[in-house]
């Protein structure tokens, strides 16, 4: 049981010790009650009895005591109850005698029981003062807890007090640091802008350091009299093999010229090229027939086979006095491993209906016949393969005009600005080595009534 438990059984049953009554036999005292209130009964009925014997001689004693108690009651009355009694009869006498001793008895009972119950009493009156005591300790007690707990609430109050304080002076310096860190930032953004404006500027002088102020130059003539041919921006460039990609680039920048101005001339410059597919190189050659613009080739470095064709057939060509063009009766023998007769001769005819087509006009521009074209052709190698440089071959009809300069006025930004680096066809795979360790480029498979018109006796060229 806890120390509050014991406190609060203490209180109670100090409680009921102070108003309890002290205990009394009551068996022994009604018993005594009874007694008496016979012997009363007894007594009175005897009274009764001696009125009707001496009614006047009753009246006037009982009259005169009354009279006698009234006067002196105090002082006379054992006297004359004592002569009251002497005129009585021995029974009432009695009774009245055993009534007396009867109530001396329950006094004596009463004082016996007190006497008794003092121990308990005091006991009682005992346990009154603990209770006090208890109760004033318990205030005690209470009054220090709420000492302690008033203390520790100031305490509380003053730590809190103190940590708010603190606590609102380091927001003060957070707010503080933030303020100087914007203030910095701020700071660092103007520079920084500044810096990049300053960075953009140097990037649009350098930017704009990079174009010629000036514009491309269009002549309807474009040969000057000194020699200098002045190409435009109308200008289609041929390098490498012709492959139907090439055919289509070609072909599709001839008619987008014509669309936006059909009166100045297309320039198509061929820096190399060892020929291609025939008709790839056919497409090319009727889109330069077809078109409404003049279309002039340029020869550059070098130009053979289907390139050499499309040189001497068109409108107007122009070469480097050191270019070198080479003509050759078309071949494909070399692309071909196994053909059996008929498949020989199904294809030399095919191949004689488009050397008649490639061969005639150039002969015609030559002067000369087909036939007289193939001779010269192996009078000047046994392989057949006719090579000039551009100034010989202008004598023989290949190129229209030698030029000792060109402009090209289309040259408008810096070249050495970063450019997409031009990616092959897909159908043109990379250089590669072959099984005896050579470079070599794949060509892709042609239509089954396309050939090569390519110079390849290197067997640069080749097709798996």
């Amino acid at each position: 049981m806890s120390y509050q438990s014991i406190l609060v059984a203490l209180m109670i049953f100090g409680s009921i010790a102070v108003y309890a009554e002290i205990p009394v036999e009551k068996p022994v005292l009604e018993k005594a009650k009874t007694d008496v209130e016979k012997i009363t009964g007894k007594l009175a009925e005897k009274t009764v009895e001696n009125k009707d014997e001496k009614p006047e001689e009753g009246s006037a004693e009982e009259k005169k005591k009354s009279d006698e108690l009234s006067d002196d009651e105090s002082d006379n009355k054992s006297e004359k109850k004592r002569l009251s009694d002497e005129d009585l009869d021995p029974e009432t006498k009695a009774l009245q005698q055993k009534k007396r001793k009867l109530s001396i008895e329950n006094t004596l009972r009463t004082e016996r029981l007190k006497n008794e119950n003092a121990e308990l009493l005091a006991r009682l009156q005992k346990l009154k003062w603990e209770k006090q005591e208890i109760s004033e300790q318990l205030a005690l007690e209470e009054l220090k807890r709420e000492r302690d707990s008033r203390e520790e609430t100031v305490a509380y109050e003053d730590r809190l007090e103190k940590l708010t304080r603190e606590s609102t002076l380091e927001k003060e310096k957070v707010t503080k640091l933030a303020n100087e860190l914007d203030a910095k930032r701020i700071e660092w953004d103007l520079k920084t802008s500044r810096l990049n404006a300053e960075i953009k500027v140097l990037k649009v002088e350098k930017e704009r350091d990079a174009y010629v102020d000036s514009k491309p130059v269009y002549l309807d003539n474009p040969l000057k009299d000194d020699n200098t041919l002045v190409i435009s921006d109308r200008r289609i460039a041929l390098n490498g093999p012709i492959l139907r990609n090439t055919a289509d680039y070609i072909t599709t920048r001839i008619n987008y010229y014509n669309n936006k101005d059909n009166s100045k001339p297309i320039f198509i410059v061929i820096d190399s090229s060892p020929g291609g597919s025939v008709m790839a190189g056919y497409r090319i050659l009727k889109a330069m027939d077809g078109s409404k613009a003049p279309v002039y080739v340029v020869v550059k470095s070098y130009a053979a086979s289907m390139a050499a064709t499309m040189v001497t057939l068109a409108k107007k060509s122009f070469a480097y006095p050191n270019a070198v063009m080479l003509h050759h009766q078309i071949s494909s023998t070399f692309f071909f491993t196994r053909l059996n007769l008929t498949q020989q001769k199904e294809h030399y005819e095919e191949m004689k209906k488009w050397w008649k087509r490639l061969a005639a006009p150039i002969a015609k521009k030559m002067g000369i016949t087909t036939e007289e074209f193939i001779a010269k052709m192996y009078k000047q190698s046994s392989d057949g393969d006719w090579s000039e440089f551009a100034s010989d071959a202008k004598k023989l009809n290949w190129v229209d005009h030698i030029v000792e300069r060109i402009e090209e006025t289309s040259l408008l930004t810096d070249p050495n600005m970063k450019k997409k680096i031009k990616k092959l066809p897909k159908r043109i795979r990379a250089e590669a080595m072959d099984e005896k360790n050579r470079p070599v480029v794949y060509l892709p498979r042609l239509s089954p009534k396309d050939m090569y018109f390519l110079y390849n006796p290197d067997r640069y060229y080749q097709l798996r």
